[in-house]
Order: C-alpha cells, then sequence, then structure tokens
C-alpha cells in the first residue's frame, strides 16, 4: 500500500492556517484541482460522517467523507468513497503543528491508498505533486504568503 507524506512551513500563524483547512467544504476556494465543492444531504462541514461531492477542474467528480476532526490538534482525516481514476481505500490525513520560534504553522499530510500495479506510480505522483504540493503553494497564494 503506497503512502505518501509531505510537509511544508507556511509563514503564518496555526490559527490562521487552521481557519482555512479545517473547513471540510471550503477546498474549491483555494485548491485548483477543485472547481466546486457541496456537502450532501445538507451537513455541516465539521461533521464527522459528512460527505462532500467535488468537482474537479477537468469535470469529473468524487465524493470524499470527513473521518476526524480535531480543533485541538488542528487535524483531520478524510477518504475517498468514489472516485474515476485508479485510487482505492484512498485515506488522508492532515495535521498542522505551530512552530513557535517564528509564528508559523508546520504542514503534514500524508495519504495511503491502493491501486492497480501498473497505475500505483502514476498515482503516487498525482497524490504527491497534483494534490499535496499544489495544495501546499495554493494555500500560500490564498493566504498571500511568501514561497
Amino acid at each position: 500500500m503506497p503512502k505518501v507524506v509531505r510537509s511544508t512551513i507556511l509563514n503564518a500563524p496555526v490559527e490562521q492556517v487552521w481557519e482555512v483547512l479545517r473547513d471540510f467544504n471550503g477546498f474549491d476556494r483555494w485548491h485548483p484541482a477543485i472547481t466546486e465543492s457541496a456537502m450532501e444531504r445538507s451537513l455541516a462541514a465539521d461533521k464527522i460522517g459528512a460527505i462532500r461531492k467535488v468537482k474537479l477542474a477537468d469535470g469529473a467528480e468524487l465524493r470524499e467523507q470527513l473521518l476526524t476532526l480535531s480543533d485541538l490538534e488542528m487535524a483531520f482525516t478524510y477518504c475517498l468513497l468514489d472516485t474515476p481514476i485508479a485510487l482505492f481505500n484512498y485515506v488522508a490525513h492532515v495535521k498542522l503543528i505551530p512552530v513557535t520560534d517564528t509564528n508559523s504553522t508546520f504542514w503534514h499530510w500524508e495519504g495511503q491508498f491502493t491501486s492497480h500495479p501498473a497505475d500505483e506510480k502514476a498515482m503516487f505522483e498525482l497524490v504527491a505533486d497534483g494534490i499535496f504540493q499544489t495544495g501546499f503553494d495554493a494555500i500560500r497564494t490564498h493566504m498571500g504568503l511568501a514561497a
């Protein structure tokens, strides 16, 4: 089972970054791969078990479910329920940690999945670069932060 782990430092206080990331229905406001996001059954975006339906920039749709959310730990976990690509059993975890000497944020993002052996390398790169790294860069732009 491939595991993708990426992290970065954001030059912003952890509370400001958490305010943006904790909104499970807000990724379409900052991640360029997502053009629309809507919560199913009108559930709150911070309700454990809530499902968001996401439309991607290429027109594909997927569904993701919020599995955990902790304001105390500034962390959440989610999984893919339905996806048009060869990512199966995908579970991702996001955690923010304050960097106290610079009043910045350490962002840890990891995901595990299964895939067809022939697709595994491409799916690893998609998650590592197309989702995680693109997300790091997009948050910097969205929040007006220097790289």
